[in-house]
């Protein structure tokens, strides 16, 4: 059941992250008066839908996902423009070119898409993954400055009876000082400990000799003696067990971790093609595959599950921290949704933008020069390089989930 549980978690926050993102699309382009017929959560048969100032809101049956439709998307062709191939058949271009002014009203061409400036056309399209980085930071700061984050605690989890030496297994120095589980350690040898950290580098500087330690219990201060033994790996040990206490975080804290996400992120999609590459190869070869490689939704979805399951095991002291969990999981996934829609090409977002943007510099360039405003970007010529990347990207979906079931990355 706390599996389940974790998918659910999952598809209902990435439904939901989905929905958003075409709320952000949504929004600006109202505002800046084009067109919206449709907003649907989902795909497939309808459920529910409401018409409200001119957009049809529905929820389907099928939740993998949701869009919004902006009418005229692609501006006609230029004087000039070759719109039919050589069997005298329209372009894919002209093809998208004649959808895409079907979709306007007769009389109401002036909200089509196409007439915004490039600014505009740039803003409709980034604000849909802005709108997921948004929910990476929300996400984010209600884990870290809500919840808090699991900080070792030199409040002892618990008094180990044993300790492994290069000799073989010693009586635990701490219980034989006579520490116990829930005792809060405040100095060693003299050193005060405020922090686990603290407490292992004090520890470690060790000589092997007897050290007073300063506990407290049950709102008192024990005086004890510990003598701290090599453990098999050649530290210093004293057979104790950190607690977990959750610590609170300050906005800082939550602007940096998103900012380690962004960077880790870029990096992985900068990448993705030799990861995808390495996930095939995985699939189709006895090679391992790599737990820190590309996953696609049904390996995310495990990953929830798992994490559920332990903080299941953990009893309620996993609670918070599965809450925790999946609350970086999911906005991880927002910045995953975030980072690869911005790159620019179609049919992703970013490249979108990029026509924006290559629309916008081609215009300043022709006012300063003196010339003919040249028209907005014939983005439509785009339309073979969105198929392309299309296909890659339904190919890329289809490894990445076979290799999530048939040879899945699993936390433990």
């Amino acid at each position: 059941m706390s599996f389940a549980l974790g998918v659910l978690v999952v598809v209902v926050g990435l439904v939901v992250s989905v929905a958003l993102h075409e709320i952000g699309h949504m929004v600006p382009a109202k505002r800046f008066g084009v067109l919206v017929p449709m907003y649907s959560v989902g795909f497939g048969p309808v459920l529910w839908q409401r018409t409200w100032r001119g957009t049809t809101y529905a929820l389907r049956a099928v939740l993998l996902g949701g869009y919004v439709r902006i009418v005229g998307m692609f501006a006609p062709a230029r004087p000039g423009t070759r719109t039919t191939n050589r069997r005298g058949r329209p372009t894919l271009a002209q093809e998208a070119r004649l959808a895409s002014a079907e979709e306007v009203p007769e009389g109401q061409e002036a909200h089509a898409f196409h007439r915004l400036s490039a600014p505009r056309k740039a803003v409709v399209m980034a604000s849909g993954p802005a709108m997921n980085l948004l929910i990476c930071v929300v996400l984010l700061a209600v884990a870290m400055m809500g919840i808090g984050l699991a900080t070792p605690s030199t409040t002892l989890q618990q008094v180990t009876t044993t300790v492994t030496t290069s000799a073989g297994d010693v009586e635990g120095p701490a219980e034989e000082a006579g520490i116990e589980a829930g005792d809060r350690i405040l100095s060693w040898d003299g050193t005060a400990t405020p922090s686990w950290q603290d407490l292992r580098d004090a520890i470690g500087a060790s000589d092997g000799s007897a050290v007073p330690v300063v506990v407290e219990r049950a709102g008192s201060e024990v005086d004890l003696t510990v003598t701290p033994v090599r453990n098999a790996q050649g530290e210093w040990a004293a057979g104790i067990v950190a607690g977990v206490e959750y610590v609170r975080t300050g906005p800082g804290a939550v602007v940096s971790t998103t900012w380690q996400m962004f960077t880790g992120t870029a990096s992985v999609v900068v990448r993705l093609p030799q990861a995808v590459w390495d996930v095939g190869r995985s699939l189709f070869t006895s090679q391992e595959r790599d737990p820190n490689g590309v996953v696609s939704v049904v390996g995310v979805g495990r990953v929830a599950g798992e994490i559920t399951q332990a903080g299941d095991a953990a009893g309620a002291s996993g609670t918070r921290q599965t809450a925790v969990a999946l609350l970086a999981l999911l906005a991880s996934l927002n910045m995953a949704l975030f980072v690869f829609n911005l790159i620019p090409l179609p049919p992703l977002d970013g490249g979108h933008v990029a026509g924006a943007v290559y629309e916008g510099v081609r215009r300043t360039w022709a006012r300063l020069r003196g010339a003919p405003d040249p028209g907005p970007a014939d983005t439509a010529r785009m339309m073979p390089l969105t198929y392309a990347v299309g296909g890659l990207l339904v190919a890329m979906t289809v490894l990445l989930v076979a290799a999530d079931i048939v040879d899945p990355v699993r936390l433990f």
